[in-house]
């Protein structure tokens, strides 16, 4: 899962993203599931979440400064016990959610050898883009992202590792090989 979120967290950085109001109906994810984790932020727990982070700390600071401007964060982790506990169609009723003209798939990675899958969408309202879905699939696994608020995505990565956001390791580009 270290791969897709790298690419997410890559796909995600190129682009603004003002308020959006919007959380995915995954209710019937959850009779199907060994174990969930639902963290839903909103803006009033994130402004008082805010408040511990210290503001001298450079890390820190830039955590707080980008939550200033959220309304919520919403993340939901499914869990099976084994592998096809969850169907395509499953997805798909996540995706329907997902349907133009409101939403666009920009980024669609998929990993034969690990069988995981992510996707991106963005929200274009007026011409901007005004939200972002992450949707990761592992064999027994799967996770919906939804960030609500304006937010400079290019500051997201500072996220990573808080709020039950998990951390995102980044890698370093590919450098070409010498001709010998």
């Amino acid at each position: 899962m270290k791969r897709i979120g790298t690419l997410l967290l890559a796909a995600a950085l190129a682009l603004p993203l003002p308020a959006q109001q919007f959380k995915f109906n995954l209710d019937y994810l959850e009779a199907k599931a060994s174990d969930m984790v639902d963290i839903s932020l909103n803006g009033s727990t994130l402004q008082f979440a805010a408040k511990f982070l210290d503001s001298k700390d450079p890390d820190e600071a830039q955590v707080k400064k980008l939550i200033n401007g959220l309304e919520g964060i919403y993340v939901k982790t499914y869990s099976f016990k084994n592998e096809g506990a969850y169907s395509s169609a499953d997805i798909d009723r996540i995706r329907t959610q997902l349907r133009a003209p409101e939403w666009s798939r920009i980024v669609r990675f998929k990993s034969v050898e690990d069988g995981e899958t992510a996707e991106v969408y963005v929200r274009n309202d007026d011409k901007k883009i005004s939200g972002v879905a992450i949707i990761a699939e592992a064999p027994k696994e799967l996770t919906v992202v939804n960030i609500a608020g304006a937010v400079d995505l290019e500051s997201l990565s500072n996220l990573s590792g808080h709020f039950g956001l998990p951390k995102l390791e980044t890698v370093p580009p590919a450098r070409p090989k010498k001709l010998e």
